[in-house]
């Protein structure tokens, strides 16, 4: 059940601050808005995948990403009726989190809203479910790696 609650409170966040992005006039696309040191907000429309790749192609990388998603979600359905495998479960749940929300604004907006940046670091925006997926990845390979990829 935690795992369950990790993935529904990730999509829901995510899906708060997108549509506080989307509506409010005080972030756009062309200003950045710092809010912590090195931290910033700015609104930005990915049409494609990671770093807009396959912008051109929106239906082929919404498509994949259901695909992926329906994937992850086998994956993780597989794992929850074993025995303790928790940072491999809590990675599933952050990936799946993070994949639910940016796949729904690809069915929905037909481009993912994007609103963190870290300005000295170039011009990538990223949003709190691309976080959830990076850190899923790392849990999820780290569970990989000290269980030697046995069950």
């Amino acid at each position: 059940m935690p795992y369950f609650m990790m993935l529904i409170s990730l999509f829901a966040a995510d899906s708060a601050i997108k549509c506080w992005i989307e509506k409010t006039d005080n972030v756009s696309e062309f200003q950045v808005r710092t809010v912590f040191r090195g931290v910033a907000i700015k609104r930005y429309h990915n049409r494609g995948a990671m770093m807009n790749l396959g912008e051109n192609r929106q239906q082929l990388v919404a498509m994949l990403s259901v695909v992926f998603s329906a994937f992850v979600t086998g994956s993780f359905a597989a794992t929850l009726c074993r025995r303790g495998k928790r940072m491999l479960k809590t990675g599933l749940a952050l990936i799946l989190g993070g994949a639910y929300s940016n796949t729904y604004d690809r069915l929905r907006r037909k481009y993912v809203v994007d609103y963190i940046t870290f300005p000295k670091l170039g011009s990538i925006v990223f949003n709190l479910s691309d976080f959830g997926i990076i850190i899923g990845a790392i849990l999820l390979s780290i569970s990989e790696l000290l269980s030697g990829g046995q069950d």
